[in-house]
């Protein structure tokens, strides 16, 4: 079964990407998706081997974003695709069947195609404006993901959805209530000072054990 709560990496640096997701791991969370834009393949292959090693010591799912070649080197347990990046078929091709084959979407259309590529689980959005990413696709907002979330119902199609895209705590109940599975985060775990607690009560949220008010 996959985590409800994915981690998606940030940091200019080796050190900083490195420290981020240790912090991260340390606190608790269980799917790590490693993703270290604009820096060369020798660099990420480095970042992408001790992140794999401490994924491993905390039992966590570790992802590696675009890079289908890192993934394979270091034995990643997928990767996570862009519109724009490598098919999912060849890289199912170069990774094998077992491996996760995560695929963005914005739109039901996108929707559809990753569901006929088979895809592991989609990241569908953005939700909000996010700073995460240098070009925005049209944000969603909670009418795109009931829109989007009501047609895969209609056509009988179930596949786990993270929503993603500057969520923070109290936009978790209203997000999970489209009938996504999970959602995807960056910048409101980086720079939260208490990581085990916000990753606790965020949790307890995604189960729909706790409600959040400000």
């Amino acid at each position: 079964m996959f985590s409800k709560l994915q981690y998606i990496s940030q940091g200019a640096t080796a050190e900083e990407q490195i420290e981020n997701i240790q912090q991260v791991l340390d606190a608790g969370c269980k799917w790590i998706q490693l993703r270290f834009k604009n820096v060369g393949e020798k660099e990420l292959f480095k970042v992408a081997q001790q992140v794999k090693n401490n994924c491993s010591k905390h039992q966590a799912t570790f992802i590696i974003n675009d890079s289908v070649k890192v993934a394979k080197n270091v034995d990643a347990d997928g990767v996570h695709l862009g519109l724009k990046d490598m098919s999912v078929a060849e890289a199912k091709t170069i990774l094998g069947e077992d491996k996760i084959i995560g695929g963005t979407a914005n739109s039901i259309e996108d929707v559809l195609k990753r569901v006929d590529e088979k895809c592991s689980y989609i990241g569908l959005g953005p939700f909000h404006f996010t700073t995460t990413k240098e070009i925005l696709s049209p944000i969603l907002g909670l009418k795109g993901y009931e829109t989007i979330m009501h047609e895969l119902t209609k056509r009988e199609i179930y596949i786990p959805i993270y929503a993603i895209g500057g969520i923070q705590m109290d936009d978790v109940k209203g997000v999970m209530n489209t009938g996504v599975y999970g959602v995807a985060v960056s910048g409101s775990i980086t720079h939260y000072p208490q990581k085990k607690e916000w990753i606790q009560n965020f949790n307890l949220l995604l189960d729909g054990q706790i409600n959040y008010s400000k």
